[in-house]
C-alpha cells in the first residue's frame, strides 16, 4: 500500500480548517495540523516530511524541508518571502477570492463620503426636521460623473472598477505591467503615469501590494499632486503611503479625506493592543478608520478554503498549481 503524502495546515488561520480540508479534498492525503499553542518541535518534525504545507508566516527557524513541494499562503501577501527561503522545486502560492468584499467596501466608502448616511441619522435622530423643509438645507455629494483613479489593476481594481462604473463613474488605472486597457477603463497606463492618474482623480484607491517599489509609492510629492478635494482610500497595504505624509496632508486639509483599511502597527505578542500608527488619526474628522477587515466575510472565507483545497487536488494530480508566486531556489539538504 502507498504511504500517503502528508499535507501540514500550521498556525492559528490553517490548523482550525485541518478536518475542514479532509473532507474538502479529493486526493490521498494524510492531514495534520499544529498551532502556536504547541510546541515549535513538534511543526518542525512533521513539516520535515511534509509534501504540502498550507500556513502563514511562522517566525521561528525551520529546519531543512527537502520534502516540500508546495507552501500555500491563505492569504494574498508574501513580500516578507522570497525564492532563497524555500528549496529549490518547491512552488509558493497565494489565495484571492477577497476581491468581491474589497469592491463593496470602496463603493460603500466613497458612497458614505457623498451620502454621508450615518451622519444624517444622528442629525435626524437628534434634531428631527429642525425647521427645514422636505428638500430644504443642505444636500449631499454624487459618485456620478466622479473619476475613480485604480493604483494597482489587479484582482481587486478590476471589480472596483466595474461597480464604480455602473454607478457613473469614469474609471482610470495604473499598473505595473504596460497593457491595452480593459473596459471599463477610459485609461490604463503604467507608474510612471502616476501622476496624471493623481491630478485627474476625485477618488484614489491604492491596491498594489508591498514591494520595494511600491514602499512610500504615495509620498508628501505624490499627496500634494491629487485635487485639492481629493480623496484617498487604501486597502493594499498601509506602508504604501507614507505614514507622517498622509497624516500631514489630512490635519492641514491638503486634501479631501482618506478611507483607511490597513495599517502602520498591528497586535502581536508582545502588544495586543497598539494604536495603529504613531499619528492620531482618531482625531481627525476627514478620515474613515477601519481595522483591516474590508475583504473578511464568510463567503470569503469559504471560497478562499475551497481555492486552496484545489490547488492541493493539482498537486497531487501532477497538474498546473494556480496564483504561483515563485519557486523555490534554496539549498535542498
Amino acid at each position: 500500500m502507498t504511504e500517503r503524502s502528508l499535507l501540514l495546515l500550521a498556525g492559528r488561520l490553517s490548523a482550525p480548517r485541518a478536518g475542514w480540508m479532509a473532507e474538502a479534498l479529493t486526493t490521498d492525503w494524510d492531514v495534520r495540523s499544529w498551532n502556536e499553542e504547541e510546541p515549535f518541535a513538534d511543526f518542525a518534525r512533521q513539516v520535515v516530511q511534509a509534501k504540502a504545507l498550507v500556513a502563514g508566516r511562522l517566525e521561528q527557524p525551520w529546519p531543512p524541508v527537502p520534502n516540500l513541494k508546495l507552501y500555500q499562503l491563505p492569504f494574498t501577501g508574501y513580500h516578507w518571502i522570497g525564492p532563497g527561503d524555500v528549496p529549490r522545486g518547491c512552488r509558493v502560492c497565494n489565495t484571492y477570492e477577497h476581491e468581491v468584499p474589497i469592491a463593496e467596501y470602496v463603493l460603500g466608502a466613497m458612497l458614505e463620503r457623498e451620502i454621508g448616511i450615518h451622519a444624517a441619522d444622528r442629525r435626524f435622530r437628534d434634531l428631527g426636521w429642525d425647521g427645514k423643509t422636505v428638500g430644504g438645507g443642505s444636500g449631499h455629494g454624487e459618485l456620478y460623473g466622479k473619476t475613480l483613479g485604480i493604483v494597482g489593476h489587479g484582482h481587486i481594481g478590476g471589480e472596483v472598477a466595474h461597480r464604480a462604473a455602473a454607478f457613473g463613474m469614469r474609471t482610470i488605472a495604473v499598473s505595473r505591467t504596460p497593457r491595452p486597457a480593459p473596459p471599463p477603463l477610459h485609461w490604463l497606463g503604467v507608474m510612471a503615469d502616476l501622476d496624471r492618474l493623481l491630478g485627474e482623480s476625485d477618488y484614489v484607491l491604492i491596491a498594489v501590494p508591498l514591494a520595494d517599489e511600491t514602499r512610500g509609492l504615495i509620498d508628501a510629492a505624490r499627496l500634494a499632486a491629487m485635487k485639492p478635494g481629493g480623496v484617498i482610500i487604501n486597502v493594499g497595504r498601509g506602508q504604501v503611503v507614507d505614514e507622517g505624509a498622509l497624516y500631514t496632508a489630512l490635519a492641514d486639509s491638503r486634501i479631501g479625506g482618506a478611507v483607511i483599511d490597513v495599517w502602520y502597527d498591528y497586535p502581536d505578542a508582545d502588544d495586543p493592543n497598539p494604536p495603529p500608527s504613531k499619528y492620531p488619526f482618531h482625531e481627525l474628522d476627514n478620515n474613515i478608520m477601519t481595522p483591516h477587515f474590508s475583504a473578511y466575510t464568510d463567503a470569503m472565507r469559504e471560497r478562499r478554503w475551497t481555492a486552496i483545497a484545489a490547488n492541493i487536488d493539482r498537486l497531487a494530480r501532477g497538474e498546473t498549481l494556480e496564483n504561483v508566486c515563485f519557486e523555490g531556489t534554496g539549498e535542498v539538504l
